[in-house]
């Protein structure tokens, strides 16, 4: 029970995560809050208040993040509390916001302040936890998942299942997006498959559009040149 407790207080990981996802995790809006809240009653710089949303609050959440899919309603309002504090709003009080939020999360080469979109870095994290289980097949953990979720098929292309934890659910979410810029090493191209699979090496598209052949070809061996290997 002490062990939980930490987890809890220190990690902010919730003991136990059923349908509603909301009430598991409030405990971190209201971690975020109370930050906030002692923050609003200082004067600090525009440079302090940077560090602070950064270097604290955005980071609070994250142990959770690392390992479910928080609702989006709940990073809303967490981002919500960070642009207010940025703004100088106080409990009962707003004031305008100038610039939008999404603007505000761009890189600063971009224009932005690299401020974090609470629901985008939590499926960052996912994608890194993804990409972490079709890296590392022999880990514990990942043997764990694949004996109970996709013990006949190959991890990318695992489904949800029946009756998914709301690990796997987050997992799968990771998943998603990890694919979204994943593409295929070819050797010989006969596991390719031209329209399915992403395997063209560029930033958009990565994959034929169509083909204007009655029989186009179906993996990528056929389109390579037996002879000069191009």
């Amino acid at each position: 029970m002490h062990n939980v407790a930490l987890s809890e207080k220190y990690l902010g990981m919730p003991t136990d995560v059923g349908l509603s996802t909301n009430g598991a995790f409030k405990y971190l809006k209201d971690r975020v809050w109370k930050k906030v809240q002692g923050w609003m009653e200082q004067t600090l710089s525009a440079g302090g208040k940077e560090v602070l949303i950064k270097a604290v609050a955005q980071v609070v959440p994250i142990f959770s993040m690392f390992c479910f899919r928080l609702p989006r309603g709940l990073c809303q309002h967490i981002d919500g509390l960070l642009r207010g504090f940025w703004w100088g709003s106080k409990e009962g009080k707003r004031r305008t916001c100038w610039v939008a939020w999404e603007d505000m999360t761009k890189p600063k080469y971009m224009g932005g302040l690299g401020f974090r979109d609470i629901e985008l870095f939590n499926l960052a994290l996912l994608a890194r936890q993804a990409w972490r289980i079709l890296q590392e097949l022999q880990a514990l953990s990942s043997r764990v998942l694949k004996a109970v979720y996709f013990s006949e098929t190959d991890f990318l292309e695992a489904e949800l299942g029946p009756s998914p934890s709301r690990i796997w659910r987050a997992v799968i979410d990771g998943k998603d997006v990890l694919k979204q810029g994943l593409i295929r090493r070819i050797g010989t191209g006969e596991e390719t498959d031209v329209w399915q699979m992403n395997w063209l090496p560029r930033d958009g598209m990565m994959r034929p559009v169509s083909c204007l052949s009655n029989t186009p070809p179906v993996k990528v061996h056929e389109l390579i040149d037996p002879v000069l290997k191009t």
